[in-house]
């Protein structure tokens, strides 16, 4: 069921983007995730630094506002053990928990001023990894998840809030936060919270 829904959301964008573009503003972005996990039942001070990029649509409604929907992938998760920690799995690099997302942010956008907007609003993400790595700056060096946590919920509703800039030659610059409304894994206090940092370009 969340699998369709993840479908029709992205062959609605992609098809309405195409027939509406006149009216709409379209483009690309991607950049940095400082990813980690927060709530009663988790916390570490070890953050995953992973990407994000995927696409995006501006839809003017009114003078300095917008509807933006995008869909982006996502890395998340945390970092189990960084190098010069006690050893793990025999390896002398970081470990990560790598559970990675298909986001599908729709914010408002408010300009500011000329240029600078402010975003908000509700994300729909669906899990698409689940696994350790043991080499994360190298092929090879995935496992299934064994036991570190448990299986997390294949899909999750959250929250993005952030700033963004848009240069006169249509690139523009972004930070922003996420964070996990819905309990990342049953019966657990444990929640995604991830910082962004990307450049984009609108068409």
């Amino acid at each position: 069921m969340k699998k369709s829904i993840l479908i029709i959301a992205v062959v609605l964008f992609g098809t309405t983007t195409l027939s509406a573009q006149e009216y709409w503003n379209f483009g690309v972005k991607g950049g940095l995730n400082i990813a980690n996990f927060t709530g009663d039942d988790f916390s570490s001070d070890k953050s995953r630094t992973s990407f994000n990029v995927g696409l995006l649509a501006e839809i003017p409604l009114m003078d300095k506002f917008s509807l933006q929907p995008e869909v982006m992938y996502s890395g998340q998760g945390y970092d189990i053990k960084d190098i010069d920690q006690d050893n793990f799995l025999d390896t002398d690099d970081n470990i990560e928990y790598q559970l990675d997302y298909i986001n599908v942010p729709v914010l408002a956008k408010i300009y500011l001023v000329d240029g600078l907007s402010l975003q908000a609003g509700p994300s729909f993400n669906f899990v698409v990894n689940d696994e350790i790595d043991y080499k994360p700056l190298e092929d090879g060096g995935d496992i299934d998840n064994p036991g570190v946590l448990p299986e997390p919920k294949d899909f999750e509703i959250g929250g993005v809030a952030g700033l963004e800039y848009k240069f006169n030659n249509a690139f523009f610059v972004q930070a922003r936060y996420n964070y996990g409304f819905t309990d990342t894994f049953d019966d657990l206090d444990v929640h995604n919270s991830v910082w962004q940092f990307g450049v984009g370009y609108m068409f």
